[in-house]
Parts: structure tokens; C-alpha cells; sequence
């Protein structure tokens, strides 16, 4: 959700004659080393696998700080005596403990490297603790920035949040802040002044009274959680609660809002929450987390898809902030936070990337998730006119795959865009819907509570349809620009072929004459024969509501 952008351009390229040559030239961004040592799967890195994580923090609000520890549990993947773990050079490392006693360390930009009395052998299970204290980064239009935010609600009380996507966990707390290794469970603790409460991620296991006046909030995360996700609320919160009878049985809903909005709260959450469920479920098969169950907690910012503890701060209002996003009014429908970052628990928490670089796996299929969400409530046509207003956002400025192992992502046409290109392949490939729903449910099941890449996600797809989907995906990901369809009649005779900056990009396209049925013809980067009888330059019809192409008819 961070880099989500309201970008307000018509993305549908008719008459583009060569799209490779409309890719925008941009000159290749440098790279520091502080980049790799962030992004990159260093031996140092890779040498132990995260098993779990006690995070133990106290927030002092009047000065914007924090400190405490977090607990490094880990199995050794290899024999070794060095390791780096990650926290932002603004935040002081009090200290690093193994065994009970100090072990040196050192740092490089926002990498910690600690060293070991004597190596950790290959198979052995280990913690070490990181003690630690400061001011973490302050965000200042979160979400699309990162850190914590510190504000008001509207009675003067505190209210702080935090938001971290893409800049990385590490911002606020100590951790291998790498998305390909995500710890088994976790345990939160948040120590906060009396009066506030702090909402986390899973289950409430414990609320403690501290002399002094504070109260420490103890929340544990049973399932894999990436650590941008661990999230902390703090404010004046109310609760109330619900169930919703699920695929798995009885999954718990809490809802933790500001005492004012409780009955918009109520109502809002009562109109969307459990029909998105229901739709999600059957598109994309059971909720995840049913063990941390599902909460919606209210955020002093626009949303965040924190793992069974979504941030939301749409204003209690359908649409996206009262707009529709796709201009089509099916977007007014229902209330755009609740069902996207929920689409999230899906992709981006139950499906994670390995790598940031591949963060359309999250964005694609989770922007997607929003039409397959208003196909289940309105109808497939209204589904279609709602991809086809997602294009409007679309800018084609920048490939949607970043650059791997320095931490960048790509494009932020990885939503849009990418939710368009899922429903191309549905329609080219998977026109059957019981199929499309069970390859979309299969996908949930394959990858369950995994990190993947981008060949894992399109081979998966790939076998399932029968079809090599990696040209297709390569163009639409790797490249900015478009495929155009370009036709031509030589004799009166229609012949067609694909421009593409992927030379073995294949995708059959689907023509009629006007008013008739649609025919699905293959083509390939070569000009072959479009056979369908009585077509004309005049009756020509392609595709474009179901297919996001250029075509150039000459």
C-alpha cells in the first residue's frame, strides 16, 4: 500500500505504432553499498533462519522515543561466527547479549555485525538479544513514508502508529530485515503510559500494570509474519467484536477504534467486513490466519495490511477517501481500505516476495482482489468495467520488477497494471470461472505461509494453464512499454503479429467482425495470417475492454 498512488493517466495505448520505442530512457539509479547490505542475502544473512522473535518495547510519547529489546531465536544453517542483523543508525545498539554476556559488534550504515566467542554449528538452535534505544524516524505522510507517527486523536490524547513498508522494519526495531526470512511466531510486548492501550499483531495473551502508571500489552503472532507487518497502535481505543463462520470454522473479528467513531465503526465495518470475507475466501481459499484471527484497528493514517491487524483510516466512507479510484461508481460500493489491505492477508502475508524488487506479487493480485470482490457483490460485467477504470491510473513511466538486492521495487503501476495483465490471462487463458477460481485458490495453497519469486508465481501459473506464461509476464513486468497488436491487410488479406520488446512474447488475441462472436487466434512476434472469415479494416474489433494492448491497424 505505501507507494499507492492516485495517478490519474489513460493507460490504454491505441495507435502506438512501435511501443519500445515509447519506453521512457531513464538513467540507471547508483546503487551504495549500504543498498546491498540492506537488500542483499549475504552469507551473513543467510546463515541463520529466523524461528522467532521477542520484540520488548516502551514508548516514552512526550519525547518521541523508544527502548527495549527484541530476542533473536534461530536455527544455524551453517557453521559460522559472524552475523549481521539490521537497525537504523539513529537508533542506539545498548548492547548485544548471547549466553547471558556482552558480545562485541559493529556497524555500517544501518547494519549490525555481531561476533560469536566460538562458531555456532550447522543444525544448532541459538537466541542472542539486541538492547536498544533512540528516536526512530518520525513519519510525516505515512504511509507512503515510513517510521512511526506520533499525533493527536480529537480529544488531545496520544495517538501513535506505525507504518513501514518498503523503507523496512528496522527503522524501529531490531531485526533481519530481509523479506525472504520470515520468523515462525512472536512474541510483542509494548509498554505504554496508563490510560492508552497498544494494539498489535495476533492474540492478546496479557495486560500487566507497571508501578509507575504504565501497562505492558503482550500479543502473540502464532503464524510466519514478515516483519513490516509487526505493527504497534497506540491510543485510547475501544473494542468490539464479532465471529465470522468461515472455510475453517469460527474466525474471531475485533475491532479496535477511537471511543468518537464507534457507531460509524460499527456500521461500516458490519457492511463490509464479512461480505469480504466470504468473497475472498471463495476466490482465494481460507483465510490465512485464523489462529491470530482478524482485526481492523483504527490508524492515524490512510491503511496499512498489517497481518491479522489491518490498519485502517478511510474515514468510515465507501471508495477510497469518498473517491472511486476506477470512475466507473462501482468503487463507491464499498469502503476500498477494508477490502484491499484484507485482500493483503492473502498476498503480501500469507504470500510474501522474497524480494521487495517483486512486490507486484503482493500489489497485483491484491489490487486484482478488489474487481474479483465487486464481481462477487455486483457481477462479472461490473467487475470488467471496473478493471477498465483501473487503467486510468496506469502510467507505463518504469518497469513494475525493480532492481533486485539493494531494496527497491518497481513502478507503482504494479497495481493497476498488474491486476490488469491477471485479468488478461484469465480471459486468454482460463475463460472457464470455476477453473480461474480454483487456479486462484491453488495458488493460496502452494505457497502457503511462504516467501516466493517472481518464477515460482509465473511457473505456478504457467503449469496450471498448460500455457509458457514467462514471455507474457516478462513484457507486461520487466518492460514499461506495451505489446501492440499491429495488423495489416496486404492483398485484402488480414495478417497480424505482436510488437514486443520480448522477442518470444506469444499471446493469442481475440477479434471479431463487428457485432459478431469473438474468435481467439494466435499470434506471435511474426506476421502470420489472422483467419476469420469476412474480416475487414472496417469491421475490425480487438479485444481492448478484456486485453491492456496497443493496436496500430495500418
Amino acid at each position: 500500500m505505501r507507494s499507492f498512488l492516485l495517478l490519474l493517466w489513460l493507460g490504454l495505448l491505441v495507435g502506438l505504432s512501435n511501443p519500445a520505442a515509447a519506453q521512457l530512457l531513464q538513467a540507471k539509479p547508483a546503487f551504495t553499498r549500504a543498498d546491498s547490505l540492506r537488500g542483499a542475502l549475504t552469507p551473513l544473512r543467510t546463515c541463520y533462519d529466523l524461528n522467532y522473535y521477542h520484540l520488548d518495547v516502551r514508548l516514552d510519547i512526550g519525547k518521541k522515543a523508544l527502548s527495549g529489546s527484541n530476542l533473536f531465536g534461530f536455527t544455524a544453517t551453517q557453521d559460522f561466527s559472524r552475523l549481521q542483523f539490521d537497525l537504523f543508525a539513529n537508533l542506539k545498539v545498548e548492547k548485544v547479549e548471547y549466553q547471558g554476556k556482552s558480545v562485541p559488534f559493529t556497524r555500517e550504515a544501518n547494519a549490525v555485525f555481531v561476533t560469536f566467542p566460538e562458531p555456532i554449528r550447522k543444525g544448532s538452535r541459538a537466541a542472542f538479544t539486541v538492547f536498544y534505544s533512540g528516536q526512530p524516524t518520525e513519519a510525516k505522510h505515512a504511509p507512503w513514508d515510513g517510521g512511526l507517527v506520533f499525533t493527536q486523536d480529537s480529544k488531545g490524547k496520544p495517538w501513535v502508529a506505525s507504518a513501514c513498508q518498503g523503507v523496512g522494519a528496522s527503522i524501529w526495531w531490531p531485526t533481519k530485515d530481509h523479506q525472504a526470512d520470515e520468523v515462525d511466531s512472536m512474541l510483542i510486548s509494548v509498554t505504554v503510559p496508563k490510560g492508552l492501550k497498544d494494539i498489535s499483531n495476533g492474540r492478546l495473551r496479557k495486560t500487566t500494570a507497571l508501578t509507575g502508571g504504565a501497562t505492558r500489552f503482550d500479543w502473540f503472532v502464532s503464524n510466519p509474519i514478515n516483519n513490516y507487518d509487526v505493527a504497534l497502535n497506540v491510543g485510547d481505543y475501544t473494542h468490539f467484536a464479532d465471529e465470522y463462520a468461515g472455510e475453517k470454522g469460527k474466525l474471531t473479528l475485533d475491532y479496535w477504534v477511537l471511543p468518537e467513531n464507534l457507531s460509524k465503526a460499527k456500521t461500516q465495518f458490519a457492511a463490509n467486513v464479512k461480505p469480504m470475507l466470504k468473497s475472498l475466501e471463495s476466490w482465494f481459499g481460507p483465510y490465512p490466519f485464523y489462529e491470530d484471527g482478524y482485526k481492523l484497528v483504527e490508524a492515524p493514517h490512510l491503511g496499512m495490511e498489517h497481518q491479522s491487524a489491518v490498519a485502517y483510516g478511510n474515514k468510515y466512507q465507501n471508495g477510497y477517501l469518498g473517491k472511486d479510484r476506477s470512475a466507473t461508481g462501482w468503487g463507491l460500493k464499498w469502503d476500498f481500505i477494508i477490502i484491499h489491505e484484507s485482500g493483503h492477508e492473502w498476498f503480501g502475508n500469507n504470500i510474501t516476495s522474497k524480494d521487495i524488487a517483486d512486490m507486484w506479487i503482493h500489489e497485483s493480485f491484491t489490487t486484482y482482489s478488489e474487481a474479483l470482490f465487486v464481481e462477487s457483490q455486483f457481477g462479472k460485467q461490473a467487475a470488467q468495467q471496473y478493471i477498465r477504470g483501473q487503467r486510468r491510473n496506469i502510467q507505463n513511466d518504469a518497469p513494475i520488477i525493480g532492481p533486485y538486492e539493494v531494496n527497491r521495487e518497481g513502478s507503482s503501476d504494479m497495481y493497476d497494471k498488474g491486476s490488469n495483465v491477471l485479468n488478461l490471462i484469465r480471459t486468454a487463458y482460463v475463460p472457464d470461472d470455476a477453473r480461474w477460481r480454483e487456479l486462484l485458490r491453488g495458488l493460496s495453497r502452494t505457497f502457503y505461509h511462504q516467501t516466493v519469486t517472481t518464477p515460482q508465481v509465473v511457473g505456478y501459473l504457467s503449469q496450471q494453464t498448460g500455457y509458457n506464461l514467462t514471455p507474457i509476464f516478462d513484457q507486461y513486468l520487466r518492460y514499461a512499454s506495451l505489446p501492440t497488436l499491429e495488423i495489416r491487410f496486404e492483398e485484402g488479406k488480414p495478417v497480424g503479429r505482436w510488437i514486443a520488446n520480448v522477442p518470444e512474447f506469444n499471446l493469442p488475441i481475440r477479434l471479431r467482425t463487428k457485432g459478431g462472436e469473438y474468435h481467439t487466434l494466435p499470434l506471435t512476434t511474426s506476421f502470420q495470417p489472422l483467419n476469420l472469415p469476412g474480416l475487414t479494416r472496417e469491421n475490425l474489433e480487438v479485444d481492448t475492454e478484456n486485453y491492456y494492448i496497443g493496436v496500430l491497424v495500418e
